[in-house]
Parts: C-alpha cells; sequence; structure tokens
C-alpha cells in the first residue's frame, strides 16, 4: 500500500529509491552545513560543469555501445550536479538553514567584528558540529521533498510540464522557512524609504540595536543589500547583459543550456577566497542560455549538436541578443528580490533563485500560451 502511494498519486517512483533519496538528501543537506552554503554552491559549478563536458562530448561522437543518448550528461549533471548531493535546493539550501540556526544559536561564533548579521554568513563552514549538521539534513530532506513533490504534482497528476523551475523555488522557500522557525521576521522592517531603498546602507546607518544591543546586532548595516559591489541598477544591467550574452554563446556553440551557468558558479570560488567585486552571474547566464534557446527555436533546430550551425549568423545575432536581453532582466529581478526579501533580514534568501524562478516562470506561461516557441529547459 504504501509503495502504491508513493508510485501512483505524485513521487511516481519505488519505496526502496524513495528512502535511498530521503537517506541521501539527509547527508547532503548535512554537507552543505559542514562545508558552507557558498562552498556547497561551488562544488555544484564543478559538477555541472563535469557534466555538460561529457554531455557536449558524447553528442559530438555519437551514441556509445550500451549507453543510451544523453544517460552520461544526465547520471552527472542531474542526478548528482542537481541531485540530493550537490543539488542547490538540498546541499545550498541545508547551508542557508544551518547559518540561520547558527546566527541565533552561536552569534559568538561570528568571525567578524561586526559587519553584516552572522546568519547571512553563507561562506562560513560548520565542520563537524551534530546540532549544526542536523539543520542542514533536515532542510536538505525537506529541499528534496518540495521539489519532488511539487515536479510530481505537475508531470505525474496533471500530466504537463512544471510551469518553471521548482529546485530555485525550493531554495528561496527553505530559506523563507527557516527564518520564522529561527527566530527572524519573514521580510524585516526597512531602514530607509521602502523596501527598495539602499541609501542607509550608502550613509553608513547602523543597525538600531546595534550600539549596546544583542551581541547579533553589534556593528551591523541598517540595510545589508545582497551584494555591496553589485546593486546598482546601472552595474546589475550591464553585467546582466554581459553574462547573458555570454550564456547565449556557450548555448550555440555547444547546445548546453548548463554550462555557463556551471562556469558563473566556479567563479565564485573566488568570491569565496576573498577577492573583491566578483560578480555573481549563474542567474544571468542561465537565463541568457534559456534566450538563445528561444531564439535558436524560432529560427532553427534546438536539437542540434550545434545549435549555431542550424541557425546561421542571422539567427544567432538574434539569438545573442535574446540572450542579453533575459540576462539583464534576470539581473534586475534577482536585484529587486534581494531589496525586497534580503536586505532587511537577518538570513539570507537567495536572490539568483528568486530570479531564475521568476523569469522561468514567465517563459513557462508564455510557452505553455504558445507566444514563446519553446519553454527552455523546462
Amino acid at each position: 500500500m504504501n509503495e502504491l502511494l508513493l508510485q501512483i498519486p505524485v513521487l511516481g517512483i519505488e519505496v526502496k529509491l524513495f528512502v535511498m533519496l530521503l537517506i541521501t538528501a539527509l547527508a547532503g543537506g548535512a554537507f552543505g552545513a559542514a562545508i558552507g552554503a557558498l562552498p556547497a554552491f561551488i562544488f555544484t559549478g564543478f559538477v555541472v560543469f563535469l557534466g555538460e563536458g561529457i554531455g557536449i562530448l558524447q553528442r559530438q561522437i555519437g551514441a556509445i555501445e550500451g549507453i543510451p543518448a544523453g544517460e552520461l550528461a544526465a547520471g552527472i549533471t542531474g542526478v548528482i550536479g542537481f541531485g540530493a548531493i550537490t543539488g542547490p535546493h538540498i546541499a545550498f539550501a541545508g547551508g542557508v538553514a544551518a547559518s540561520a540556526y547558527a546566527g541565533k544559536k552561536y552569534p559568538d561564533m561570528n568571525p567578524a567584528d561586526g559587519g553584516y548579521h552572522f546568519g547571512k554568513d553563507i561562506t562560513y563552514a560548520f565542520g563537524t558540529k551534530p546540532d549544526i549538521l542536523a539543520v542542514g539534513a533536515i532542510f536538505g530532506v525537506i529541499g528534496m521533498l518540495f521539489t519532488r513533490i511539487a515536479n510530481g504534482l505537475f508531470i505525474n497528476v496533471l500530466g504537463m510540464m512544471p510551469p518553471t523551475d521548482f529546485i530555485a523555488v525550493s531554495v528561496f522557500a527553505t530559506a523563507f522557512l527557516a527564518r520564522p522557525v529561527f527566530g527572524y521576521p519573514i521580510v524585516g522592517k526597512p531602514a530607509g524609504d521602502g523596501l527598495l531603498d539602499m541609501s542607509p546602507f550608502e550613509r553608513g546607518d547602523m543597525h538600531p540595536q546595534a550600539d549596546g544591543g544583542p551581541e547579533e546586532h553589534a556593528g551591523r548595516p541598517a540595510t545589508e543589500p545582497w551584494l555591496p559591489h553589485q546593486y546598482k541598477w546601472a552595474g546589475v544591467t550591464t553585467i546582466g547583459l554581459v553574462g547573458g550574452i555570454l550564456g547565449g554563446y556557450i548555448y550555440l556553440q555547444t547546445g548546453s543550456i548548463f554550462l555557463g551557468y556551471g562556469i558563473s558558479a566556479i567563479s565564485l570560488l573566488f568570491l569565496n577566497l576573498g577577492v573583491e567585486k566578483i560578480p555573481v552571474t549563474h542567474h544571468i547566464t542561465l537565463l541568457g542560455s534559456v534566450g538563445a534557446v528561444l531564439g535558436v527555436g524560432a529560427f532553427g533546430d534546438i536539437g542540434a549538436v550545434t545549435p549555431l550551425a542550424s541557425v546561421g549568423t542571422s539567427g544567432a545575432v538574434v539569438a545573442l541578443l535574446a540572450g542579453g536581453v533575459l540576462g539583464a532582466l534576470s539581473g534586475l529581478v534577482g536585484e529587486v528580490t534581494q531589496r525586497m526579501f534580503y536586505s532587511h533580514s537577518g538570513t539570507h534568501v537567495d536572490p539568483p533563485a528568486m530570479a531564475i524562478a521568476i523569469m522561468m516562470l514567465v517563459v513557462g506561461i508564455l510557452a505553455i500560451l504558445g507566444i514563446l516557441p519553446n519553454a527552455g529547459y523546462l
């Protein structure tokens, strides 16, 4: 009976496979807490880069005896990179929840003298502290279940394409869940003139409880933009155009939608190591690739080994421009969401995940309505 329930209504998988995924998600979430959310996501980038590289090679040389087309890439990119080991909805989400928990439970662990709330430090590795790893494990499972159930509801119950990227939705949904669970405001009270106002940060205003207040607020800015070097509208638009075009070009040349995403995630290694002003672009390059997919869908064959060859120079220019536009829009959506949901509370809620989810929801709906030629990677 239990096996039937797991197979038919939503998940569509056997009990034994579900138990395996559950156990792995526990370990994956704890792994994200142990090494830190951002390092865990950088691992996602390396795994996706490897998987997409193998996928490109396989498409170039054709079918390999005994291995179905595309299975090598799916086994690395899908099952590991976006799966229960380094999937952002599991490892990164577990690390984010661990930071939120530690920000309240262990503010004395904060290595910084002042600065942002410790609950936002997604670079911090919590090592082997059992209770923090347990928090990561629990939220890893929640992220896995949310994604599986959401996708299963559309695919297995409604019989339709998921309308957005539910991995991205899960990343920020679990982060929002962590806020009330660990005693943070869900959005927070803005210090300036509304949620979008970053001027308190620019003036150097301090959190009202910083002077003589609780230890967790000591030296904390009144408003905390997600990236102090990447929040001004002109700069976000510029890097969005640049990253979107590059993501589109990578897709045109390789046929891989996720290779640009993987490269962007790997680039965050430098940010994690303290190199200043490294831009965060995975939500930009991914939507740039999607823009190129849409452009190719209008002029050529999205299933071609090298989409560039199927659309010609004119089609490629259109695809690159579409990639630049979607990249810029994704960057701007990420900036709006960080101003609304990141800057005024004490934990990390991921702006790139929110941008990907919102942008892919728009793409998915427009594709369902027949306005767009396809739905990108959905």
